[in-house]
């Protein structure tokens, strides 16, 4: 790399993040760790254990905006002072440093730039993610598992935690159905991209013909709500029932009928839970997915309403067409809202999903602010 051109990608780096600065208030937010920090240490903090909980959560997500930015300033400037070295004297293995760290600090500017586009109320919350494969039976069950597993290699790149809430295995292969839990900072905003129905073409390896098949999953995804969120469920409006959990491949076979499906019935809404040991977590677990579900379906009715108001032609409903997978004839991964599309197919089903992530939250950002 020509000195040139590394200095004119550190002055395009120090402009952005001057930019953040000038938009970042890093005196205040300093301010309210201290504040918040100082209630921490106030004996009577956990008397109301929500309230303490809130503020913990705020003060960690304060620490990180804040902290998230001075590092990527602090990366910069090293970045400058390593380059005027290298303008004094040649050093073969400075510069190879210094190539391998601009890579980094450019990685890390597009990924602050990514978490600035995540400003939803509960865009930092864990993101529940379900998946149910259309029409098609063995077909669309192992397209369902396909997902399935290019959701969890998305998290495992992410160092995020997955945990399983719901399985239910294809008759022959893939799921009939399956529930998760993306755990980590910011899942939902960066999930939620995903909701809608997401199709594939590809010759079938369950067709000994070897036609061309076409088959469908849709994926619905929601924030894991705590319980600052008032969402209210008139029991007498549930029905539960209680039944022997299986797991994944036919694992972990409970012998109790410790696993829980509640059905909201003025809805119609269904949930199950069978991922903990016991009949109490798992109908926890339950009625926390019902009081994501309810929330859920109240913002889709604002979002219909704001949208007839507006005389919005477009379909905002979840169960529409978002994305394409074709691998046959050719190899083509577009997403229908963006138009963003890449050949290496291989790679999204690994897990590579972060460009369709990207383009979504700058596409829903200029549905926002379309001038």
């Amino acid at each position: 790399m020509e000195l040139s051109e590394a200095k004119n990608k550190i002055e395009t780096i120090q402009k952005a993040i001057n930019g953040f600065r000038g938009s970042l208030d890093l005196d205040a937010l300093n301010e309210g760790i201290h504040l918040n920090e100082h209630r921490m240490a106030e004996p009577d903090f956990w008397n109301d254990q929500q309230a303490a909980k809130k503020v913990i959560d705020e003060t960690n997500q304060m620490k990180q905006k804040y902290d998230r930015f001075n590092n990527l300033a602090d990366a910069a400037d090293e970045l400058s002072v390593n380059l005027e070295l290298l303008e004094e004297e040649a050093d073969p293995d400075l510069m190879a440093e210094f190539e391998n760290n601009l890579t980094k600090v450019e990685a890390q500017l597009t990924d602050y730039r990514l978490n600035l586009l995540l400003s939803g109320p509960y865009d930092h919350n864990n993101a529940i993610v379900e998946i149910h494969p259309g029409a098609g039976g063995t077909e669309s069950q192992d397209w369902g598992s396909m997902l399935f597993r290019m959701y969890t290699r998305w998290a495992e790149q992410h160092q995020f935690k997955v945990a399983v809430l719901n399985y239910q295995a294809g008759d022959v292969a893939g799921i009939d159905t399956v529930t998760f839990m993306v755990i980590g900072t910011n899942a939902y905003g960066l999930l939620q991209s995903e909701k809608g129905v997401h199709r594939l073409v590809r010759i079938s390896p369950f067709d000994s013909a070897g036609r061309r098949h076409t088959s469908f999953a849709s994926v619905d995804v929601m924030p894991e709500l705590d319980d600052s969120v008032n969402i209210e469920i008139n029991p007498a409006d549930l029905r539960i029932d209680y039944f022997r959990a299986s797991g994944a491949g036919g694992q972990h076979v409970n012998k109790t009928s410790s696993a829980v499906r509640i059905t909201h019935e003025p809805t119609g809404i269904v949930v199950s839970s069978q991922a903990q040991r016991s009949q109490l977590q798992n109908r926890e677990t339950a009625m926390n997915m019902l009081k994501s579900k309810l929330y859920e379906r109240e913002e889709e009715k604002k979002a219909a309403k704001k949208a007839q108001i507006e005389g919005e032609q477009k379909d905002i409903g979840w169960g529409s067409q978002i994305r394409s997978y074709v691998f046959h004839p050719y190899t083509m991964v577009k997403d229908h809202r963006t138009n963003y599309e890449t050949g290496n197919g291989q790679a999204v089903m690994d897990g590579d999903l972060d460009p369709f992530i990207n383009a979504y939250l700058q596409w829903k950002l200029s549905q926002k602010n379309p001038d």
